[in-house]
């Protein structure tokens, strides 16, 4: 079934690396009707894996080009990457900022040293469960 819906969002799902996000994010694409951008699948063909400082902006803004593709052709984007901090959430922009905050530390310790907790979330979730993805979804639905 096709949904077409006259607001359209631009969703991040951040959080450190095994958190949760692709896992939430595969679950609630299906129920948006939405695109999916997963960050290590665009490095990949980018063939970019710099984790600098300037890799992590460069790679936000990166996000920020397909996600706002698909937002001016009238379709729900969900992107799920690190996003660890301020300046690279600014970069991309998002109409809705879903932090996976289940776990205090990741496996990659520059990224744990480098990470930002957000200030401002629309969906904070400290613990994962079958159901995440259909409230948040439900609670994205009223919005529109």
């Amino acid at each position: 079934m096709d949904c077409y819906y006259n607001i359209v969002m631009k969703i991040l799902v951040m959080g450190l690396p095994g958190s949760g996000k692709t896992y939430l994010t595969e679950r609630l694409v299906p129920l948006l009707n939405a695109a999916w951008y997963n960050a290590d699948k665009l490095r990949g063909m980018a063939n970019d894996w710099d984790f600098s400082d300037a890799g992590r902006t460069r790679q936000s803004k990166r996000m920020r080009t397909f996600a706002d593709f698909e937002k001016s052709n009238g379709r729900f984007v969900v992107c799920d990457f690190v996003c660890p901090t301020k300046e690279t959430r600014a970069n991309f922009a998002a109409d809705i900022v879903i932090w996976m905050d289940t776990i205090k530390e990741g496996r990659f310790e520059d990224t744990n040293k480098l990470f930002e907790n957000p200030e401002n979330v629309d969906f904070h979730i400290t613990e994962w469960n079958e159901y995440n993805h259909e409230t948040i979804a439900e609670e994205i639905l009223k919005r529109v």
